[in-house]
């Protein structure tokens, strides 16, 4: 599995056929989660080939905002599948790989470690400092693509997220559990749900 070629591969596809409107699912986008998978993996003590699993996963996650915005993670495995053999991976690494994409699918329902750590990593910024500035780029994205038409309507939808959301992975919930309800108490603040 030559990893360094294949990201090198799909960073340059991202980067230059991806629609410069998606200012959350982008290149910058991909690059956070394969560092949060490594880490999470990390953590849990993942290493080898299931490390070199978890960071293609997290690579081809998004892929599929190439060709669709809605239903994005069946074209990301359906790529995932015709791309990963020219890069050394077998038909068994890409069947865990597709897994892993599929479990980035919200609401997720991950069904092993791998797809844990994935669903958690894609998600990794929901308990960071930096939540508000990355939610940003999704409100600007989602204005773009119709699904929200004001900044009351982005406040609901992503308190309603962030409520209904949890992280899977013992590491996620130690390291990203608690700032989560943090940031859940200052969008409650900003929307005067709460003093």
């Amino acid at each position: 599995m030559d990893f360094e070629a294949v990201k090198q591969y799909v960073m340059k596809r991202l980067s230059s056929e991806l629609d410069k409107d998606l200012t959350y699912h982008c290149p910058e986008h991909t690059l956070d989660v394969i560092e949060s998978a490594e880490r999470l993996a990390k953590m849990e003590g993942l290493n080898g080939m299931d490390l070199t699993l978890v960071k293609t996963a997290a690579l081809f996650h998004d892929i599929g905002f190439l060709e669709s915005y809605h239903g994005h993670e069946n074209i990301s495995m359906r790529m995932a599948g015709e791309i990963l053999p020219e890069f050394g991976y077998t038909s068994r690494h890409i069947k865990y790989i597709q897994g892993m994409i599929k479990s980035t699918e919200v609401p997720q329902k991950p069904t092993n470690k791998l797809e844990e750590i994935i669903a958690d990593a894609d998600l990794d910024y929901l308990g960071r400092d930096d939540l508000f500035l990355i939610g940003q780029r999704l409100q600007y994205e989602w204005l773009k693509q119709g699904i929200i038409s004001s900044l009351k309507e982005w406040h609901v939808k992503q308190l309603e997220f962030l409520k209904a959301h949890k992280y899977f992975t013992g590491s996620a919930i130690k390291t990203r559990g608690e700032k989560k309800l943090k940031n859940i108490e200052e969008i409650e603040i900003l929307m005067c749900l709460k003093k």
